[in-house]
């Protein structure tokens, strides 16, 4: 068989090599970059989920005319580690959804054990939270100060060696 005959039947060896490692490439690229927009999907529910979790407990507190309190864990928000309150959410209210795997969640925070809520919603402790997750360069914050609660969720923009700082908590336009 001629070479002409060979290219007229379909292609020849060194083109469809060429073909398969472009084709490698392309689908190399969509892993990459899927695997950054799904830590970024996790890394949204997270901070939707801190501020949820806040939001649920001045609720309890409003609805029982009591005060109560939480305190932040890695898997999200629990009944208060220490003190006499009681647990303003019934269980833990989780900071990532069940379907998403762990994420490479990690957590920061400068909150105190336990976060106290007043009979009537307001906050009686402040800190800031930074959320990363494994596989994207963002850096979620929330910032709570006295006595309105959430001050404000958004990029954090300071080295991880310092220490926390409620004013590298930057607004975001894309929330």
């Amino acid at each position: 068989m001629t070479h002409n005959a060979m290219t007229r039947n379909g292609m020849t060896l060194p083109e469809l090599l060429v073909a398969v490692a472009v084709l490698g490439l392309l689908a190399s690229l969509g892993c990459i970059s899927g695997s950054e927009t799904l830590a970024r999907q996790r890394l949204e529910g997270a901070s939707r989920h801190l501020g949820l979790g806040i939001e649920l407990a001045r609720a309890a507190a409003l609805r029982r005319n009591a005060a109560c309190g939480l305190s932040l864990e890695t898997e999200g928000w629990g009944p208060p580690r220490q003190g006499s309150l009681p647990a303003c959410l019934p269980g833990l209210e989780p900071l990532q959804d069940s379907g998403l795997g762990d994420g490479g969640l990690q957590l920061l925070h400068n909150l105190p054990a336990d976060l106290r809520f007043s009979s009537n919603g307001l906050v009686l402790d402040g800190g800031t939270v930074v959320l990363t997750a494994r596989g994207t360069s963002l850096r979620r914050c929330l910032v709570m100060a006295l006595p309105l609660g959430v001050v404000r969720i958004g990029r954090y923009q300071s080295a991880p060696s310092e220490p926390l700082n409620s004013g590298a908590c930057l607004p975001d336009p894309s929330l």
